[in-house]
């Protein structure tokens, strides 16, 4: 299956490179570039891409406001962050807003292509950097403690379950599923999905699914 993806950013260079290296990918199609926030909705709207890797300082509608537009109005469409800002203020808007994940300029391309067809299925994707900073921010004498929904959101990842189908069983959004989630990976010190169960199962949070 093809990813189609839309690149959003305010840097021309920016977005000839990333369209270069994706491209040498032979399941991944890049359908359209967008210089601002503005232009992401509206490209998004027209070309309905399966992810939007989207930049988040940019003129007029910055990135976070432009993701929290798209995945309110079109919940199908995955909405990566890309960007070289690392901070835990950053981080948590951005996912907040509906952002599936949160990666750095830096990532090497076949973590960047990971994460996009990773984004594509609906699963959480997260830098560790950015998952530090977001730990830091946020670290509290209970930071250890899960709540009660995302141990249950959790537990439902270990059944092998997607984000969609956690939000169904659980009559949530699919935005709050991811909240829920990566609320669980700054508490457990993790990055990613797999991790995450690991880390719970060996902590006695999880107990083996059957």
């Amino acid at each position: 299956m093809t990813v189609r993806v839309l690149l959003v950013d305010d840097h021309p260079v920016v977005r000839v490179g990333l369209r270069g290296m994706l491209e040498m990918t032979e399941d991944l199609h890049v359908v359209g570039e967008a210089a601002s926030g503005d232009e992401a909705w509206t490209l998004t709207a027209t070309l309905r891409p399966d992810v939007v890797l989207m930049d988040l300082r940019m003129p007029d509608v910055n990135g976070t406001e432009a993701t929290a537009r798209i995945t309110a109005r079109f919940p199908d469409v995955r909405v990566l962050v890309l960007t070289t800002y690392d901070t835990g203020e950053d981080v948590l808007r951005a996912i907040e807003a509906g952002a599936v994940g949160y990666l750095l300029k830096d990532t090497p391309l076949a973590q960047l292509v990971d994460a996009i067809h990773a984004a594509a299925r609906g699963e959480s994707v997260l830098a560790p950097l950015a998952a530090a900073r977001l730990a830091d921010r946020r670290r509290a004498p209970v930071a250890e403690q899960l709540t009660p929904r995302e141990a249950e959101v959790l537990g439902l990842v270990a059944r092998g379950l997607s984000n969609p189908e956690i939000g169904r069983v659980l009559f949530i959004s699919e935005a709050t599923v991811k909240t829920h989630l990566v609320r669980a990976f700054v508490k457990l010190g993790v990055s990613d999905r797999t991790a995450a169960v690991t880390a719970a199962l060996s902590r006695g949070i999880l107990s083996p699914p059957p």
